[in-house]
């Protein structure tokens, strides 16, 4: 009986170029339980064979967009401000999983971490694939600060990369000081514009960035009570959740506060729109911060931002043409007052329709992205 000789694997070089062929293979780094990396996932999955490493789990959604063989949990539970050792112990794992997929690209997302995972897995397997990194704020603009340790780690993950993105200026200016090569700017802006619906509450504030230190909730607290002291119709209701939830809920008892402020937790998108819906101004005031997805949506609902003293806050409202810029809370509420939040909300929402589409920039970085691996 004559044996059947089975045809050899193909190369990685033939791999390389039947994926081009039939699309890029990518691969995105980040974590799977946040809402804006199933919103970059979702921009991908139509254009490109995707696949997806999360440092966490996956939230409900991605299962509609890539397939479970194509996602690798690491189920390890991130610290918000870094630290991550259990993350790394997982390259290994991600090694050998991104030497069998063989992509085209990483593509890594908050770069201090995710971003050290990709750069760490194709040296020490060897990859072909090239690695893209996308900041997403403190990344660059606070953990390269905090020690020398970091600074080295983000310059050598920034010069791994072959193209990254920002979502300000003033943080591509920043991650080009730190050895970063091509930077494309693009704001990590809505997918689509946002109904306009129904009248909104003249005195409704709303804040829902994280309760923790960085955003400065409790400041926000103290503009808010500045406000509340000399407009009673004024309320607050301050979204997501955060380490301190607890010590503000007490402020709030404290200041006599708890007819006006309500916590609500973390929203789901449709809760989220119809309070944005509902507010006729929006409070954000971190220390650090780019572009905010948070002050796009709050813009494209008709809100007025009262944000704080950042360059990034600047190139999203100027000095103060699209919303007010917080210097300090003494003295909001005569600003405030002299603000026409109605014609400012339809500036805002032409504004956003220009200037902060998700959309334009996928194309864009997509096209770049193919360029390169054809170079």
């Amino acid at each position: 009986m004559k044996t059947r000789r089975l045809p050899s694997p193909p190369s990685r070089q033939t791999l390389g170029r039947t994926a081009l062929s039939g699309g890029l293979r990518l691969v995105l780094i980040g974590d799977g339980e946040s809402p804006h990396l199933l919103k970059w996932a979702r921009a991908l999955a139509p254009r490109v064979q995707l696949w997806a490493i999360s440092s966490r789990g996956f939230m409900p959604g991605w299962e509609l967009l890539v397939p479970d063989a194509q996602r690798l949990a690491l189920n390890t539970r991130p610290e918000h401000g870094g630290g991550n050792v259990a993350l790394l112990k997982q390259l290994p794992k991600v090694g050998a999983w991104l030497s069998a997929v063989d992509a085209d690209w990483i593509h890594a997302h908050y770069l201090t971490s995710h971003g050290s995972l990709a750069w760490a897995a194709r040296l020490g397997w060897r990859l072909r694939a090239q690695i893209a990194g996308s900041a997403w704020g403190s990344d660059i603009l606070v953990t390269p600060n905090q020690s020398t340790a970091y600074r080295w780690l983000t310059r050598k993950v920034l010069k791994a990369c072959a193209v990254t993105t920002s979502d300000s200026q003033h943080m591509a200016d920043k991650m080009r000081e730190l050895g970063a090569g091509e930077v494309m700017v693009f704001p990590f802006g809505l997918e689509a514009m946002p109904r306009q619906r129904g009248e909104k509450e003249p005195w409704l504030f709303f804040s829902n960035r994280g309760l923790e230190p960085l955003y400065r909730p409790q400041l926000v607290l103290e503009v808010f009570a500045r406000i509340a002291s000399q407009c009673p119709p004024a309320r607050l209701v301050i979204a997501n959740d955060g380490s301190l939830r607890p010590w503000l809920e007490n402020d709030v008892m404290g200041r006599g506060l708890a007819d006006k402020v309500s916590f609500v937790g973390r929203l789901d998108a449709a809760d989220q729109a119809r309070w944005y819906d509902q507010a006729s101004w929006y409070l954000s005031l971190p220390e650090s911060d780019s572009v905010s997805v948070s002050v796009l949506e709050a813009m494209a609902h008709g809100c007025v931002p009262l944000l704080s003293d950042l360059p990034a806050n600047r190139e999203l409202i100027g000095n103060s043409e699209r919303g007010l810029i917080v210097y300090e809370p003494k003295g909001i509420t005569k600003r405030l007052v002299q603000l026409q939040p109605e014609q400012l909300a339809a500036a805002n929402r032409q504004w956003v329709q220009q200037h902060g589409l998700f959309e334009p920039g996928v194309q864009r970085f997509l096209t770049r992205l193919r360029e390169l691996s054809h170079a």
